[in-house]
């Protein structure tokens, strides 16, 4: 770490502490060369590996475009979808791995966003699980009705 008052490369840590409920560390720091302290924080990045090989950050912002375009229409307003992001977020997080293939960011966003809004649920998985006929949309359909009349009783 170098010190952002001399450029010195020799800091020493002072202090730690988790912040953001463990997500982050914040570290204390004194430079040896000049005695100046600093604060950092360093948080764990989440990567998403695409299918096609690429990796790259994980972005709520990216998660509540995808889940704005299936919601288009629908009486769903912007601190709802925050909020699913910001779950979506937390389950792919207690996963314990830095790197998330994509095809597990979509499975994490399909379960809060069918008790959201059933037509945006069926329009995101339409497109996420490639339904080829009305014979898929018919079975996700009657999934939903099947998991409606065991919430009913």
């Amino acid at each position: 770490m170098r010190c952002p008052f001399c450029r010195h490369s020799d800091c020493r840590v002072i202090d730690s502490r988790e912040v953001e409920d463990g997500k982050a560390t914040r570290r204390r720091r004194s430079c040896a060369e000049c005695g100046r302290r600093f604060t950092t924080v360093e948080e764990a990045v989440l990567a998403v590996l695409k299918r096609s090989g690429v990796t790259e950050p994980f972005s709520r912002d990216k998660v509540v475009s995808g889940v704005r375009r299936a919601c288009q229409g629908r009486p769903v307003d912007e601190d709802a979808l925050q909020k699913l992001a910001h779950r979506v977020e937390e389950a792919v997080r207690t996963n314990g791995t830095a790197e998330i293939p994509s095809h597990e960011v979509g499975l994490a966003i399909l379960g809060p966003l069918r008790e959201l809004d059933e037509v945006a649920y069926l329009r995101f998985a339409s497109v996420y699980r490639s339904f080829s006929s009305i014979e898929d949309f018919e079975k996700e359909i009657a999934d939903l009705r099947t998991a409606a009349a065991r919430g009913s009783t």
